[in-house]
């Protein structure tokens, strides 16, 4: 397997980097974070390659750099992933909302349209990463929950259309996982003694819809639970 995992220097990308390089697959991992991302790569015999998901451009020389190193592209992990910042009121800040729309929801457009052409040759798998908060509400992050219903909007519907390519298109879900992004969060939710996922048992959720012979299924990871495909109740039709 070739695989390409963005936001792959930290957190979920590099739990999953890790377990797909020990079962032998060739990785390039792109990050923005070079000192992390070049030292992970030399540890599990990965390419880092620097980009920056919220730029189309970027995205493209990382899918040319799987293409040049190693002749194609089997999966294509969209992963990077950040916190707005800021709220809708006075604690607007149009650069946070920028940068958190450009990385969680371009940052995966982009990475489709760049990955499309070497998925389609290839039959591979497109698994994005949203979380919860595509699915639920989140009071305290209204502009991430925003982006990550977008992109469970996106991977439902790109499954149809590009199932006849032999392309699949999966989400992974998860609530909160032990990871940076966390940030100012995990006091919050020490307080209210709120579980915080391991990041394993993220990676093993990837894993399982990533094996899955499903489409367009949006995995949720939550403590306590058996991870499995978020069952979306049907709307009601035209009569």
């Amino acid at each position: 397997m070739i695989a390409l995992i963005t936001g792959g220097a930290n957190g979920i990308g590099a739990a999953v980097a890790r377990r797909l390089a020990a079962d032998g697959a060739k990785i390039v991992l792109a990050d923005v974070d070079d000192a992390a991302g070049q030292e992970l790569a030399a540890g599990i015999g990965a390419l880092y390659v620097r980009c920056d998901v919220s730029a189309l451009a970027d995205n493209e020389a990382a899918v040319a750099a799987a293409l040049s190193a190693y002749g194609g592209l089997d999966l294509a992990f969209l992963n990077a992933g950040v916190t707005s910042g800021c709220g809708l009121g006075e604690d607007f800040d149009l650069a946070r909302y920028r940068r958190a729309m450009g990385v969680n929801l371009d940052g995966v457009v982009f990475g489709v349209h760049a990955a499309l052409p070497a998925l389609t040759a290839s039959g591979g798998t497109i698994v994005a990463t949203a979380s919860m908060a595509g699915i639920v509400g989140v009071e305290a992050d209204p502009i991430y929950a925003a982006n990550k219903h977008a992109v469970v909007g996106l991977v439902r519907s790109l499954a149809g259309q590009l199932a006849p390519a032999g392309v699949r298109v999966q989400a992974l879900c998860p609530s909160f996982a032990d990871t940076a992004i966390l940030g100012e969060f995990r006091d919050l939710l020490a307080e209210l003694d709120f579980p915080i996922l391991p990041v394993s048992d993220v990676v093993e959720t990837f894993l399982r819809a990533l094996e899955s012979d499903g489409t367009g299924e949006c995995w949720f990871v939550v403590p306590g639970r058996e991870s499995a495909p978020f069952q979306f109740r049907g709307v009601p039709g035209p009569r």
